[in-house]
């Protein structure tokens, strides 16, 4: 018998222990030998190991592990999932030639497998949640990510241009209708929360967006859209509306704290200011951007916008966040800290710092997730340092940024539930799905 029962000691009671495990301490520390206390989905405690007497209906041992806040995809695209290998060095334009085309394409069974293929590569990748930019058939896509325990911010397609392909082609209120019954169906459900999506501006009539705006507004839930991703686009909005894009959100009512704007590259001092001062949230793609333009980080950042990061999908190099923070950082410096001679113009803190803090903004989770600390979500992944990726390692957080992938990630939390322990994921079937996805790889070949 454990000699503090027998004498009475009160012990503090937890769902989950993690015990005897390296800490990600904010964004640039590392704190050694700690245990990790979990309950109701919260994070209990922070201590040294075996400084607090817990009583742990489970425990993981966090010998050999550092232990982080999950990652976050501000951007991804559920119903791009299985285009993996058909976009690459394809000629433009490849939103209308191939992606259109595609999503027009999706059923049910599609959009489920997406869902379950984007599931498993997220929790292997560390991404604990993710936000959805927007495709059909969402409800399918819903139940997947329920089940999985991710958490997720879902959207449907919305946009009313006139030369979509057939299948998708709707108009203002048939769209805006879609997310309302996506928001009334899942809403809440399990880690999932709906957000309205505007597409892309200019695939929007004035009509659509009004009706996104308020419809938004009346179940105070976030408002998304691809922004200032195109020179085209940035001059199709002021031929329509006589300013830029984000100018024109503004006069529409709709930018505010509650919006999220995915890339955000091609931005006028008058954009970034309007931002700013709105608090909206926005995110870069780094992979899927390079084709397209560099955003200016360091200035967002020093008018203290801080942005997150998305993948832009699986069609776009993959889900790993791992490699967008480390693209991230290479195209900053080569774009800024060449010219400036600066070698820490984006250092690993900085980005781990946009990781998070603007991967809880796209989450409207601001002061709830993105740290380990008593009072935050119990989100976060265990990380092996045994693996030879990991080793030798003289500063972890840099180690960590320059190293970390998917090889490494060892465990994983999600609202107090673990999704993956030992690489071994307990809420989805990963035999069947790949063998499905293999499947459908043959049928489609042969």
């Amino acid at each position: 018998m454990d000699f503090r029962l027998s004498y009475g000691i009160d012990m503090i009671k937890c769902d989950l222990l993690i015990r005897d495990t390296s800490v990600m301490d904010g964004y640039a520390g590392i704190m050694t030998h700690m245990d990790i206390s979990i309950q109701d989905g919260m994070i209990l405690g922070v201590c040294p190991h075996n400084g607090t007497d817990y009583e742990a209906a489970d425990q993981i041992s966090g010998r050999d592990m550092l232990f982080m806040p999950g990652l976050t995809d501000c951007h991804m695209h559920t119903g791009q999932q299985l285009l993996k290998g058909q976009v690459l060095d394809e000629e433009p334009i490849i939103w209308t030639r191939v992606m259109l085309p595609f999503e027009s394409t999706l059923t049910p069974e599609k959009m489920r497998l997406s869902a379950e293929s984007a599931a498993l590569e997220m929790i292997h990748g560390g991404t604990t949640g993710f936000v959805e930019a927007g495709s059909y058939f969402m409800e399918e896509a819903a139940a997947v990510y329920r089940e999985s325990g991710l958490r997720a911010a879902l959207s449907c397609s919305t946009m009313d241009a006139e030369g979509l392909p057939a299948p998708i082609a709707m108009d203002a209120k048939e769209a805006v209708a879609m997310t309302d019954r996506l928001y009334a169906d899942w809403n809440g459900k399990g880690n999932l929360k709906v957000y309205y999506a505007l597409r892309a501006l200019n695939a929007c009539s004035d009509e659509l967006i009004r009706l996104v705006g308020e419809h938004g507004a009346e179940r105070r839930t976030m408002i998304q859209a691809h922004m200032n991703e195109y020179p085209g686009e940035v001059e199709e909005a002021y031929k329509r509306w006589g300013m830029a894009p984000y100018e024109y959100l503004e006069r529409a009512g709709i930018l505010s704290e509650r919006f999220l704007g995915a890339h955000s590259l091609i931005l006028s001092a008058r954009e970034k200011e309007l931002i700013a001062r709105y608090g909206a949230a926005v995110c870069h793609c780094p992979f899927s951007n390079c084709g397209k333009a560099a955003p200016e980080t360091p200035d967002l950042l020093k008018q203290g916008i801080v942005p997150g990061f998305g993948t832009d999908g699986g069609a776009h190099g993959g889900l790993s966040l791992w490699n967008e923070m480390r693209i991230f950082r290479s195209v900053m410096q080569l774009v800024f800290g060449v010219p400036e001679r600066n070698s820490r113009i984006m250092p690993a803190e900085q980005i781990f710092r946009m990781m998070y803090e603007g991967g809880a903004a796209a989450l409207d989770e601001k002061g709830r997730v993105g740290r380990i600390e008593a009072g935050y979500r119990a989100d976060l992944i265990g990380i092996d340092l045994n693996v030879p990726s990991m080793q030798p390692c003289s500063r972890m957080i840099r180690t960590l940024f320059e190293c970390g992938s998917e090889a490494a990630v060892k465990d994983m939390i999600v609202n107090g539930k673990i999704l993956m322990h030992s690489r071994e994921i307990r809420t989805l079937d990963e035999e069947r799905i790949v063998y499905e996805l293999k499947n459908r790889m043959k049928q489609r070949n042969s």
